[in-house]
C-alpha cells in the first residue's frame, strides 16, 4: 500500500509522567520525527499523514496508596503536559485507582481535571504555547536524539519483529522500571507521601468494592444471552471473522460490528482470532 493511504489512520497512545518539561518535549519530539520520517524516508506527500496523532493516559505508576489525594495534583500536572505536548486526546487516572477500581466521585473529579485545563487556564488557544522556553527547546532535541539510538539499535538487531523476539523491548522496560525504583528507595527521586512528606495519621479512604454476588449474576446473564440468541446468526458471524482475519489488509470493524449486533460475546470474538493467529508467548530468557 502507498503510505498516504493508511498513514493518515495511525494513531498512538503515550503515557503521561511528571517530569513537566521533559514529557512536553516527548511528545514534541516524537511529533517531529514521525513529520520527518514519513515525509523523508517513506515519501509521504498527505499533510495528514505526517501529522502524528496521539491518545496520552496519566501514568498508573505514579499514583500512589499513601496520601492517595496528592494524586490529584499528579494527575493534573501529567495531563497538562500531555495538552501542552499536542495530545489529541486524554485520560486522567482516578486518584484512587492504585488501591481499588475508582468511586464514581474520583473518576468525575478525573474529569473535571481535563475540563478545568480544557476551559479554564486557555493552554488550548494555542498549538504552541510552551515554545519559547530554551529548556524545552533543549529537551526536545536531546529526546529526539536518544530516540533515534534506539532505532539505531532495534535495526541492528534486526527489526521490530526481531528485537520482540529477542525481548528487547520487555527487557528495556523492566530495567527502566527497576531504575526507578531503586531510585525512589534510595531517595533519589521524591515521592511525596511516600519517601518524603510521609504522614504519620493517614486515614484510609473509601474505595470501591465490587460485591462477589454480581459475578454469578453476569454469568447466568451471559448464559440467558447465548440460550436466546440466533445460533444460525452467531456462527455465521464468527465464520465470518475468522475467514477476513485470515486475508492480509482486511478491515476486521466491520466485521466487529456485525458480529456484536448478533450478540456474538468478546471472549468469542477473541477466541475467534486466536483460532487464526495463534498466541504470542514471550521468549525466555536466562
Amino acid at each position: 500500500m502507498a503510505v498516504d493511504e493508511f498513514a493518515p489512520r495511525l494513531s498512538f497512545f503515550f503515557n503521561a509522567h511528571l517530569d513537566f518539561f521533559e514529557e512536553i518535549a516527548k511528545y514534541r519530539a516524537a511529533r517531529r520525527i514521525w513529520a520527518r520520517e514519513l515525509r523523508n524516508r517513506f515519501g509521504a506527500t498527505d499533510e495528514r499523514s505526517m501529522r502524528m496523532r496521539f491518545h496520552a493516559q496519566t501514568a498508573g505508576v505514579s499514583l500512589t496508596a499513601q496520601q492517595p489525594e496528592v494524586n490529584i495534583v499528579r494527575t493534573a500536572i501529567e495531563a497538562l503536559a500531555a495538552v501542552l505536548g499536542g495530545t489529541q486526546s486524554l485520560h486522567t487516572n482516578s486518584y484512587d485507582e492504585a488501591l481499588a477500581l475508582p468511586t464514581e466521585d474520583a473518576v468525575r473529579l478525573a474529569l473535571r481535571t481535563q475540563q478545568v485545563i480544557a476551559h479554564e487556564t486557555g493552554v488550548v488557544n494555542t498549538h504552541r504555547p510552551a515554545r519559547w522556553l530554551v529548556l524545552l527547546e533543549h529537551l526536545t532535541n536531546e529526546l529526539e536524539r536518544q530516540a533515534y539510538e534506539y532505532f539505531e539499535r532495534i535495526d541492528e538487531l534486526g527489526g521490530v519483529v526481531a528485537a520482540i523476539e529477542q525481548n528487547f523491548f520487555q527487557r528495556e522496560i523492566a530495567d527502566a522500571s527497576f531504575r526507578y525504583q531503586q531510585e525512589v528507595e534510595r531517595g533519589q527521586r521524591v515521592i511525596v507521601g511516600v519517601n518524603r512528606f510521609v504522614a504519620t495519621d493517614e486515614i484510609e479512604p473509601p474505595i470501591l468494592r465490587i460485591d462477589p454476588a454480581l459475578e454469578p449474576e453476569q454469568i447466568e446473564r451471559v448464559r440467558a444471552l447465548r440460550a436466546g440468541r440466533d445460533s444460525g446468526a452467531v456462527e455465521a458471524a464468527l465464520a465470518r471473522l475468522k475467514n477476513d482475519a485470515a486475508l492480509p489488509d482486511r478491515n476486521l470493524m466491520p466485521v466487529f460490528v456485525d458480529a456484536a449486533k448478533a450478540d456474538v460475546t468478546m471472549g468469542e470474538m477473541c477466541d475467534a482470532l486466536r483460532e487464526v493467529w495463534g498466541v504470542w508467548r514471550e521468549t525466555p530468557v536466562f
